[in-house]
């Protein structure tokens, strides 16, 4: 994990991806948001003025020079995969870019972001995971979407919920447990019935099943990080970071 710049830090991922990649993290720092959205807020849903979210999303378009406004979407928890060659506002927990210049960007705040490139680098994604997204199979719908081999991609994790702090009721456990017997590597039993979920092990283990071999990241917790990381389960109103992916032009 690297942060660039004291005006907006940033996570880069630790991947062996292509050097044409560009992936990064936000965190909370480095904007102009207003308590309880401080500071770095990207997200338009959640309440915070629409001027401050305008500034923190210039600021990062600037910092990152961005070849395009990346493709902000209504996300849904579902498996729906979108192109982002068609820009900002379409409905979807994933988007897809097949060449330079369009930016994939996902919002979150305990959700798992995921990231996809391909070993030639020639496409990128960027994935929504909630525990409904991954559940409906949007890592499956985004592996397959990407038209590549599982073998021939890479993936990297971003900061979610911990699995010490994302506890969910039996309810949770059996839908996955329906899915597949595998996914209870992904449950340690709690109190009073309930479980404590790992989504980083849900994801890989989705991964691991299209074939994906090369997994990095996993290690945060936005729970139990208040100064880098926005948590929709620990504070409740709160703002998204983002995390952006994208396909430099090789020249």
């Amino acid at each position: 994990m690297d942060e660039k710049h004291d005006t907006l830090p940033v996570i880069t991922p630790q991947w062996p991806a292509p050097n044409n990649i560009r992936a990064y993290t936000t965190t909370r720092r480095g904007g102009v948001s207003s308590p309880p959205y401080h500071s770095l807020n990207l997200a338009d849903h959640v309440g915070d003025r629409p001027e401050a979210i305008e500034e923190n999303r210039i600021r990062l378009q600037q910092f990152l020079s961005l070849p395009s406004e990346p493709c902000w979407l209504t996300q849904v928890h579902g498996s729906e995969i979108v192109s982002a060659s068609k820009g900002p506002g379409q409905r979807g927990d994933a988007s897809i870019a097949y060449g330079p210049g369009p930016v994939c960007a996902i919002l979150t705040a305990d959700c798992l972001p995921l990231l996809l490139c391909d070993q030639e680098g020639t496409r990128v994604a960027a994935v929504h995971c909630g525990w409904r997204g991954l559940a409906s199979g949007i890592i499956e719908a985004t592996v397959s979407a990407l038209k590549v081999p599982g073998k021939h991609l890479l993936a990297w994790l971003g900061p979610a919920i911990g699995s010490q702090a994302f506890e969910v009721g039996p309810e949770v456990r059996e839908v996955f447990l329906d899915q597949d017997s595998r996914h209870a590597s992904a449950f340690t039993a709690y109190r009073q019935g309930r479980w404590l979920a790992d989504i980083y092990q849900l994801a890989r283990l989705a991964l691991a099943k299209q074939g994906v071999r090369w997994i990095y990241g996993g290690q945060y917790c936005t729970v139990a990080d208040p100064d880098r990381f926005y948590s929709y389960r620990r504070d409740g109103e709160t703002g998204r970071m983002a995390t952006l992916i994208w396909l430099a032009n090789s020249g």
